[in-house]
């Protein structure tokens, strides 16, 4: 297998118009490859939520082309799976057929164990031309916990652990690598299904990187990476020079870790301008909470993913997703602390505490860029999984985090009910629920009251209410902002925290904690999921008259809200 060089003449050649076909031919097989995952899988977690990504990796493990509709909480994980197989094998050890697959975020990069990377290597003429990769959240992959996201102290007990291996050799399939994954989860043919899915996706992939190559050349391919890597890298330091040159400090706290700590700090410090190495902008979090005995610890890869998210929605939403815009960024963060968690560190519930470093950014920065800055969101990933044996005595795990509110923002209102910031997924329907599991969904709405007041109000988390059919359930649950509430900015009010509760069969409501494990709920009781609203922007003396009319006439807030947080809103004006 021959190599070119990047820095021969065919390298910095290309023209502007050239390049940026190409780039936008890299995003379409990697927005091709997404749809194709999504269209092919089993579980709902994925061909209803959405929860994958997929991406290009060039041959020196940059990432060069990141779907339009990824979750950017898994933009360093697939980096990261590429990066320590370059690290663990030689160029000359890859052949066209070969997938990889890792999850593991000490040994493959990763983030958290239910988030499944591949990675395929692809060739055109004999020479890598780079690598087709996707992650998509498995529902399950073992552990203590259906769901694999409840419970543990350590990362031994959240599941099957994957280094880089092979999956696939040459194209012929490890069986006995596929037969010991399968072994170690439950509900595993839709797991084999899931699996084929993420399959397919590498190797459509990698026929159209091949197309691509063959009709442009494998030599200018390759240069295109170093031109499109460099030219982003050029635009986002620009970017990150109209920054206010000084260093920015904020620090937020996360609820607890379900096993006894509380209100752990997160701080960050972030410089910008002079001070900054190279125009890059520097995130420092050191000060923030040591690591923690529950499952919220953050690998690094995680953090650099959030942080790469506020930066380009702060700085430049429109500057492409590559590798020329994370190194634009440097991330500093000891090792062992909260957010660059040390082996053997639970990690299942690292997304809550990845939005909650965004909700720390963003206070952060909103000094230096008040215009891009938006009150706290729901600040979480609240999470509910619900299994056991069905009537038809078949196994099923139900897996959602659901949505909440967005903060109120400079030029309008949060919004309501949604997936915020780093995870991009979708609400399951309630057909979808009743159809693919034996649940009854009692009630899917917002819950009044719950954005925060403001010029620009936040948005309203979400109720469901979920009932098992038949059987009793085990449920475990994930929590965050249910005891800090989201904060408004600006003179905004902050938002309405979350809660989980069961009803029991007599009408009685009983809280449970944030991140309850192994709590049944039988077929007369209902588990009830209640997400944090957001926090709102501006001073509410502000807001509109017809706005907070709007407010009242659509149900949302109540009378007695509006009459605590908008002093200036009259009965004549209600007229």
């Amino acid at each position: 297998m021959t190599q070119p060089n990047p820095t021969s003449p065919a390298a910095g050649a290309l023209d502007a118009v050239t390049l940026e076909i190409l780039l936008n031919a890299l995003r379409s097989v990697a927005d091709e490859t997404y749809i194709s995952l999504m269209r092919s899988a089993y579980s709902t977690n994925i061909k209803e939520r959405n929860d994958h990504s997929t991406a290009l990796i060039d041959p020196k493990g940059r990432l060069i082309a990141l779907c339009e509709a990824a979750q950017p909480i898994h933009l360093s994980s697939m980096l990261g799976l590429t990066t320590r197989l370059l690290a663990r094998y030689d160029l000359a050890d890859f052949k066209p057929g070969d997938i990889f697959v890792g999850n593991d975020p000490y040994a493959a990069g990763g983030s958290h164990l239910p988030d499944v990377n591949m990675s395929m290597p692809v060739f055109a003429d004999g020479v890598l031309v780079g690598f087709m990769c996707n992650i998509a959240h498995h529902a399950d992959i073992g552990g203590m916990s259906p769901g694999s996201m409840s419970g543990g102290t350590e990362i031994y007990q959240e599941g099957l652990r994957l280094p880089p291996v092979r999956l696939f050799d040459g194209g012929r399939l490890c069986a006995d690598m596929l037969d010991l994954i399968l072994l170690n989860v439950r509900v595993p043919d839709e797991r084999r299904g899931d699996y084929n899915a993420q399959v397919a996706a590498c190797r459509l992939g990698a026929r159209r990187i091949v197309e691509l190559a063959e009709a442009r050349g494998a030599t200018t391919l390759l240069a295109a990476y170093d031109e499109i890597v460099a030219r982003t890298f050029a635009r986002a330091t620009e970017a990150a020079g109209r920054i206010p040159a000084g260093t920015y400090r904020f620090t937020d706290v996360m609820d607890d870790d379900g096993k006894g700590a509380h209100d752990m700090p997160i701080q960050v410090a972030v410089t910008a301008g002079a001070a900054a190495a190279q125009g890059r902008v520097a995130f420092d979090f050191t000060g923030t909470s040591p690591a923690v005995r529950g499952n919220i610890n953050c690998p690094y890869y995680a953090t650099q993913s959030s942080v790469a998210y506020v930066f380009r929605a702060m700085v430049d939403p429109e500057c492409p997703i590559n590798q020329g815009m994370l190194d634009a960024i440097e991330v500093i963060a000891p090792e062992g602390c909260l957010v660059n968690a040390a082996f053997p560190s639970a990690v299942a519930g690292r997304a809550n505490t990845c939005q909650r470093i965004i909700d720390t950014v963003i206070g952060a920065l909103a000094g230096a860029l008040p215009m891009q800055a938006v009150g706290a969101a729901n600040g979480a990933n609240t999470m509910a999984v619900l299994s056991g044996l069905g009537a038809d005595g078949q196994r099923y795990v139900y897996l959602e985090t659901v949505g909440g509110g967005f903060g109120g923002r400079r030029t309008k209102d949060g919004k309501d009910g949604v997936q915020v910031h780093l995870i991009n997924t979708s609400n399951l329907p309630v057909e979808a629920i009743e159809t693919e599991y034996p649940l009854i969904v009692d009630a899917y709405e917002f819950i009044p009251d719950s954005g925060g007041a403001g010029e620009h109000r936040g948005g309203l988390g979400l109720r469901r209410v979920l009932r098992p059919r038949g059987h009793v359930a085990q449920f475990s649950g994930q929590g965050e902002r249910f005891r800090n509430a989201p904060w408004g900015i600006f003179g905004g009010s902050p938002g309405g925290t979350g809660r989980f509760l069961i009803r029991r069969a007599d009408g009685r409501e009983e809280e449970l904690p944030t991140k309850p494990a192994f709590v049944e709920i039988g077929p007369d009781e209902a588990l009830i999921v209640e997400t944090a609203g957001a926090g709102g922007y501006g001073d509410p003396a502000r807001r509109a008259p017809e706005a907070i009319a709007e407010d009242i006439a659509s149900g949302k807030f109540s009378a007695g809200y509006i009459a605590a947080h908008y002093p200036n809103f009259t009965k004549g004006d209600r007229t």
